[in-house]
C-alpha cells in the first residue's frame, strides 16, 4: 500500500506563518509533535503539547543552536526503510523512533543578504540542520512526507483526511521534488554569495568556474513568443533591481511572454530618464518606435507618437513619472497593449478602466540603468553570459572630430539620440530633434539600410502630419557602432541631419570624417559602442 500513516511529526521552521494551525490540525489527528527552539515555543504558546528534539537525542541544543538535529536518532528516524528488517532491527537496538513527517523551512539566507546584513549575520543564516533533514526526508519519501512551503500545509491536511491519516505516494513524491528544488535553490544562493563576495577570494572574478543560478517560477504564461511554444516567468531568489515582474498590474488581461519582453524594453529605456523632465517611450517588438521628452507628459506622448504612429498601434508605453489623466486620455485614443508607469493617478486609472483589455502596470521606482549584473542568452549546448551594458557617456566624454563643432542644441540632440540608440536592436540608427526621435532604423544587416529606413519613416510621418519637412531635417543622428563606410553617414546627411554621434574606431574613420566635413556636418566620437542583438 502506497499510503503511509503519519504518527510523529518533526517541525522546525523559520517562517512561522500557518504553524499554529498546522500543529493544531496534526494534534487533532493524533500526531505526536516534536520540535526545536523557537518553533517548539510557538507551538506551546498555541496550547499544543510538544516534545523537544533533545528528548529524542539525549543531547541539548548547543553552540547557539548550531547543533540540535544533527544526530543519528533524528536522521535514523528519517532514513530508515520501514520494510527493511535490518533497518528496523537497528532502530530497535538504538532506541530510534520513526519520524513520518518533517516540516522545515530554512533560515532566511536570501532575505538576510537582500537587506544588506553584515557578513557575520549572513553566515549565521546559512542553515545546516534544516537542509540535512529536508534531504533525508525527501530521499526516503517512500515512507516520509516532507513539507518545505507553508502554502502546502492545507493540502497536507486534506491529503491526510482523504487517506485516513496517511499520505499517498504521489503526494510524497511531489513534495520530495519540491523539497530538493528548494535546497538546490538555497545552496545556489549561498554559492552565488560566496562567488561574488569580496572576502571569498584573494582574487575575486566576475565569472567563477561554476555559476549557480537560483530562480523561482513566478507564473506560467499562456504561451511563448508563438502559440505553439510553452512559457513561464522566473525571478531570482534574491531580487536585485525591481522591474516588470515586480510591478503591480492594476487592470487588464494576463501578461503574455511578448508583453513582458516588450514592457521590459520600454521600462529600461524610460529608466534612462529617471528624475528628468517627463519622457514617454513607445516600444514595438522590443524596439523603440517613438521616444520624447518635453515640459509635460502629454506633450512628450504627442511627440513620441508622431515619430511612427503606424508602429505605435498595439505597442507598449512606458513613462518616467506619474501618469496623469490628460496623457491617459491621449494614450487611450489608440490601441495599446501595455502601459507601465512609476505611479498612476486615480483619474488616469478611471480613464484606462474603460479599456478593459489594456494592461496597466504600476512599477514604483524605476530600475537603475547603470546597475551591475549579468545578461544571459542560451545557445545550443551552452549559455553566453556577459556583464550588463551599464556603460554611459557624458558631454565631457565626447570628442569633436570634424571641422565644425556641434552647437549646444545639436549636442543635446546627439546625447538624446545616443541614449535611445543603445536600446535599439543593431544595426541601430536614431535621428532626434528637440528632445524627440525623428526616425528609428533597427535590426538591419547593414548600417546604411538602417539610416535609409529611419529616414523613410520620418518622411512618412511628415506626410501623415502635414509637416513641411521631415523632422530629420536639422536633426542629430546616432549610430550604435562606427560607420564602416561613409555611405551610412551620407544617407543621414541626405535625410537632413546636421550632427552625428558615433563610437568611432573604424579603419575608415578618416574617410567618414572627410565625408562629414564635405557635407558640413558636426560629428563627435564617444569611444563606446552599444551593440544590442
Amino acid at each position: 500500500m502506497s499510503e503511509k500513516a503519519i504518527t510523529r511529526a518533526l517541525l522546525s521552521v523559520s517562517d512561522k506563518a500557518g504553524l499554529a494551525e498546522l500543529g493544531a490540525a496534526l494534534a487533532a489527528r493524533g500526531v505526536e509533535l516534536v520540535s526545536t527552539g523557537g518553533t517548539a515555543k510557538a507551538l506551546r504558546d498555541a496550547g499544543l503539547a510538544v516534545k523537544d528534539v533533545s528528548e529524542l537525542t539525549g543531547f541539548p541544543e548547543m553552540m547557539d543552536g548550531r547543533v540540535k538535529t544533527l544526530h543519528p536518532t533524528v536522521h535514523g528516524g528519517l532514513l530508515a526503510l520501514r520494510d527493511n528488517p535490518e533497518h528496523v532491527a537497528a532502530m530497535e537496538a538504538h532506541g530510534i523512533g520513526a519520524i513520518d513527517l518533517v516540516v522545515v523551512n530554512l533560515y532566511p539566507f536570501e532575505a538576510t543578504v537582500a537587506k544588506g546584513a553584515a557578513r557575520a549575520d549572513v553566515i549565521e543564516n546559512i542553515d545546516i540542520g534544516g537542509p540535512s533533514m529536508v534531504r533525508s526526508a525527501a530521499k526516503n519519501h517512500g515512507f516520509v512526507t516532507i513539507l518545505t512551503d507553508p502554502a502546502d500545509y492545507a493540502t497536507l491536511v486534506e491529503e491526510m483526511d482523504a487517506n485516513g491519516g496517511a499520505t499517498s505516494h504521489a503526494f510524497r513524491t511531489r513534495m520530495a521534488g519540491k523539497a530538493y528544488a528548494r535546497t538546490a535553490a538555497y545552496d545556489s544562493a549561498i554559492a552565488s554569495w560566496f562567488a561574488f563576495s569580496p572576502a571569498a577570494s584573494a582574487e575575486p572574478t566576475m565569472f567563477p568556474d561554476t555559476l549557480p543560478i537560483a530562480l523561482k517560477r513566478a507564473d506560467t504564461l499562456r504561451y511563448g513568443e508563438n502559440p505553439h511554444q510553452a512559457a513561464a516567468i522566473y525571478v531570482p531568489q534574491i531580487v536585485g533591481a525591481r522591474g516588470v515582474p515586480q510591478a503591480v498590474q492594476l487592470q487588464g488581461k494576463e501578461l503574455s511572454y511578448n508583453n513582458l519582453n516588450d514592457a521590459d524594453a520600454a521600462l529600461e529605456l524610460a529608466a534612462e530618464f529617471a528624475g528628468q523632465s517627463p519622457a514617454v517611450v513607445i516600444v514595438k517588438h522590443a524596439n523603440p518606435c517613438g521616444v520624447a521628452q518635453s515640459g509635460s507628459l502629454l506633450e512628450a506622448w504627442e511627440a513620441a507618437l508622431a515619430c511612427d504612429s503606424v508602429s505605435a498601434f498595439g505597442g507598449i508605453v512606458a513613462v518616467n513619472t506619474e501618469l496623469d489623466a490628460a496623457t491617459a486620455e491621449a494614450i487611450s485614443a489608440i490601441f495599446t497593449e501595455v502601459v507601465i508607469a512609476p505611479s498612476v493617478s486615480a483619474e488616469a486609472r478611471e480613464i484606462f478602466a474603460k479599456k478593459k483589455n489594456l494592461r496597466l502596470l504600476e512599477c514604483g521606482a524605476l530600475p537603475n540603468p547603470r546597475r551591475g549584473g549579468f545578461a544571459m542568452k542560451t545557445i545550443a549546448g551552452g549559455m553566453l553570459i556577459q556583464s550588463r551594458d551599464a556603460g554611459a557617456v557624458s558631454l565631457d566624454d565626447l570628442k569633436v572630430v570634424t571641422k565644425r563643432a556641434p552647437t549646444d542644441q545639436e549636442l543635446k540632440d546627439c546625447l538624446f539620440a545616443w541614449t535611445v540608440a543603445r536600446h535599439v536592436k543593431s544595426n541601430a540608427i536614431v535621428y532626434a530633434k528637440d528632445g524627440a526621435t525623428a526616425g528609428i532604423g533597427a535590426g538591419q544587416m547593414n548600417r546604411r539600410d538602417s539610416a535609409r529606413i529611419a529616414a523613410i519613416k520620418a518622411k512618412e510621418a511628415a506626410e501623415t502630419h502635414g509637416w513641411s519637412a521631415p523632422r530629420t531635417v536639422g536633426s542629430a543622428v546616432a549610430s550604435d557602432a562606427f560607420f564602416p563606410f561613409a555611405d551610412g553617414l551620407i544617407s543621414a546627411a541626405e535625410a537632413g541631419a546636421t550632427a552625428v554621434i558615433q563610437p568611432g574606431g573604424s579603419i575608415r574613420d578618416d574617410e567618414v570624417i572627410a565625408a562629414a566635413d564635405a557635407a558640413g556636418l558636426a560629428m563627435v566620437f564617444t569611444g563606446m559602442r552599444h551593440f544590442r542583438h
